[in-house]
């Protein structure tokens, strides 16, 4: 293939950007933020479980307390009729009287007993409460630091992407200089040379695959005519002369 000296250093122009927007798609894939936002993400998850968790804690202790206080309401109602019974004299029967304040001590026990599972409930309830409130200022306050992470991504990708147009435009302006056939030949050495096409031949040495030039190549490339698009006999990317070649 032969290409104008003019053309191939333009080549290098090319792959000059198109290193560019492979540091800059780069950067934009290693941006701490990303770090930062998964491991808050992670935190803020296991947070939400735990208060999903507590918040089921706290209702099923209001519902507990709930049914413990109609428990000891109800014995408290069953006391009191039992007491207005004794109270009004209805009751004559020494064995029934016996019977009616045995109950009554016995409901009072009862009653007691209610009392505390009551206090025990509202106890775990209050405790659950407090967890939920410190739990939903914790999620509150991880969601603010995942906020300010995404909107500082987002800053850094918005100038990101204002350079990576530039380069864009930049390359799409070169490359229209450069022949078809070479850009093409270009190209697919670069896709299969890992973002590589094109090299700089700096004093016998290939700047793509960083190895020195045996002599007989060497001395093959200084031969050839300045229009031939000469290849690295190593990586077989295009070799560019320039003034720093050393020919």
């Amino acid at each position: 293939m032969n290409a104008a000296p003019a053309d191939q250093i333009r080549l290098l122009d090319v792959q000059a950007l198109d290193v560019r927007l492979q540091q800059l798609a780069h950067k934009r894939n290693s941006l701490p933020e990303h770090a930062e936002i998964d491991a808050l993400t992670k935190d803020l998850t296991q947070l939400r479980d735990l208060l999903v968790a507590v918040q089921t804690e706290e209702s099923d202790c209001a519902r507990e307390q709930t049914k413990a206080e109609q428990d000891v309401d109800q014995v408290r109602q069953r006391a009191t009729r039992d007491q207005q019974r004794l109270d009004s004299g209805a009751v004559t029967s020494p064995k029934d009287l016996e019977n009616l304040q045995r109950e009554i001590v016995s409901l009072a026990k009862r009653q007691g007993d209610l009392e505390d599972i009551v206090l025990e409930v509202m106890e775990r309830r209050e405790s659950a409460q407090e967890r939920t409130a410190e739990l939903t200022e914790r999620v509150g306050s991880v969601q603010g630091k995942i906020d300010d992470a995404t909107a500082r991504r987002d800053a850094a990708a918005e100038t990101l992407d204002a350079d990576e147009a530039k380069a864009e435009k930049e390359r799409e302006v070169i490359a229209a200089t450069i022949p078809a056939d070479l850009l093409k030949l270009y190209d697919k050495l670069r896709q299969q040379q890992g973002g590589i096409g094109a090299a700089k031949l700096y004093q016998r040495t290939c700047q793509g695959c960083r190895q020195e030039l045996a002599i007989t190549d060497f001395n093959e490339v200084r031969a050839a005519a300045p229009d031939t698009v000469v290849r690295c006999e190593n990586c077989r990317r295009i070799l560019v002369r320039t003034s720093d070649s050393g020919l």
